[in-house]
């Protein structure tokens, strides 16, 4: 703690502790372990959003030296640096001296266990708070195969009275299926205490966060264990195989609530939500559409087979796809239409707007009804900056016009197909861009005849 972090006085009883120093070797990746994306969102975004909705009074992650973008990531909690790699128990005794003070109850959780509910984590307070007074709660999973986790030890009465790693399991422990999911909730008044008799004197000389739970009921303060549901995902993420299977898990999370929410998914298995996907009553999403962070859906809307929707906004009753692409800033209005292999960024189509087949809209603003031909494209890159096409209402642009912005187009106007326009065309206008048309009578045939002579002339030769 530096000397200008006061002590914690907050009248709120909740503090929590994100463990995120790992490495994570086994991603083979340069980039943080915690900062791989489930969902569109990274891992420990969705440990701090189970966290958030508890409001503590304060919030710290352990990182790992030059972990600046976790801490960015994680801001505005509490970064405190874990300067070697010395165990579980040795990340909380580096984030205690943000806690000097605090004498509610402390959440301790791993930034890699990103399934973590906000409901699993009150049950384990409700546990820590209950009227036999635990001064440790340990979340525990129920596994078919346990493998090598370590297995929660509880007596006859259901209160845990030991952490035991598999590889110090004798074989009737082993046989135990409540495994140690790592979170804990732990009495912050007693946790100094516990943190302070932790011994390194194990094979690997690190400090085992387990091992205050044998040292609390050795004190009588006693430890508990509270049940959660395991999802893959759930006991932490090491490598992209487990990353995937979370993913897997969260993604079937995600299609139910979208359904139990009033939304139609046709072919669920193929749709792709990120985590902070909206979506209206009566929304019908086809098979294999994929949404990006971002992206807001309203009531009615039907978004055809194999779009890709990603920090956009949809109003109510509008239609998108198939093929259709919405890049960030896409703003599609009530009723309007979307067509296929149609790009939209950082642009707002009005009311009743359409754009139907084959178009790159980008930076720009286009009224209420319009009409957007096929291959019409806004220009809107010279090289160097981008620039902005705005088209009034009742438009019409025909086929593959090119509007080369910055440009704009008047309510009610005309764009005849084929034109490149760089000018202002005015309201109720015509704008026309087209080179000089030549009709020369009997040119294809002299041409095709002088071709295929050459063509036998070089077959005798050969």
């Amino acid at each position: 703690m530096t000397a200008s972090t006061p002590p914690v006085n907050d009248s709120r009883d909740l503090a929590c502790v994100v463990l995120a120093a790992g490495k994570g070797t086994r991603m083979k990746s340069a980039l943080p372990k915690v900062l791989h994306k489930l969902a569109g969102k990274p891992m420990i975004s969705h440990v701090l959003d189970a966290v958030g909705a508890l409001e503590p009074s304060r919030t710290v992650i352990v990182i790992g030296p030059d972990m600046d973008a976790v801490a960015e990531a994680a801001a505005p909690a509490i970064p405190a640096i874990q300067p070697a790699q010395d165990g579980t128990g040795g990340a909380v005794r580096i984030a205690m001296p943000e806690l000097v003070g605090f004498a509610g109850d402390v959440l301790v959780l791993f930034g890699d266990a990103p399934l973590v509910s906000e409901s699993t984590l009150r049950d384990m307070l409700a546990r820590r708070r209950a009227a036999d007074d635990p001064a440790v709660v340990v979340m525990g999973v129920r596994l078919d195969d346990p493998a090598a986790f370590g297995r929660l030890v509880t007596d006859a009465q259901g209160r845990l009275t030991a952490i035991v790693e598999f590889r110090d399991a004798d074989a009737e422990t082993r046989a135990i299926t409540l495994c140690n999911g790592g979170l804990m909730a732990v009495d912050g008044k007693r946790l100094p205490a516990l943190i302070d008799a932790l011994r390194a004197d194990n094979a690997k000389r690190e400090y085992y966060l387990t091992d205050i739970v044998g040292e609390a009921v050795a004190r009588g303060w006693g430890a508990a264990v509270v049940e959660a549901a395991g999802p893959p995902g759930l006991l932490g993420i090491n490598s992209r195989a487990e990353l995937a299977a979370a993913e897997v898990s969260l993604q079937r999370a995600l299609r139910l609530q979208a359904m139990e929410e009033g939304a139609t998914l046709i072919d669920p298995e193929t749709v792709f939500f990120a985590a902070d996907t909206r979506l209206g009553r009566d929304v019908v999403i086809e098979p294999s559409v994929f949404f990006g962070p971002g992206a807001v859906v309203g009531d009615n809307v039907t978004i055809k087979a194999f779009s890709h929707i990603e920090g956009a906004t949809i109003a109510a009753g509008a239609q998108v796809g198939p093929y259709a692409r919405l890049r960030p800033g896409a703003e599609i209005g009530q009723g309007a239409r979307i067509g296929n292999f149609v790009e939209v960024k950082n642009a707002s189509l009005g009311a009743g707007a359409k754009a139907n087949h084959l178009s790159y809209l980008g930076d720009a603003e286009i009224g209420a009804r319009t009409n957007i031909g096929a291959g019409a494209i806004t220009c809107n890159y010279d090289g160097v900056n981008k620039h902005r096409t705005v088209i009034g209402e009742d438009v019409f642009i025909g086929t593959n016009a090119a509007l080369v912005a910055p440009v704009a187009i008047g309510d009610r106007a005309n764009v005849a197909a084929g034109s490149t326009i760089g000018k202002d065309v005015e309201a109720d206008a015509l704008g026309i861009a087209r080179g000089h048309q030549e009709n020369r009578p009997g040119w294809a045939k002299i041409y095709r005849e002088r071709l295929e002579r050459l063509k036998a002339e070089r077959r005798r030769g050969g």
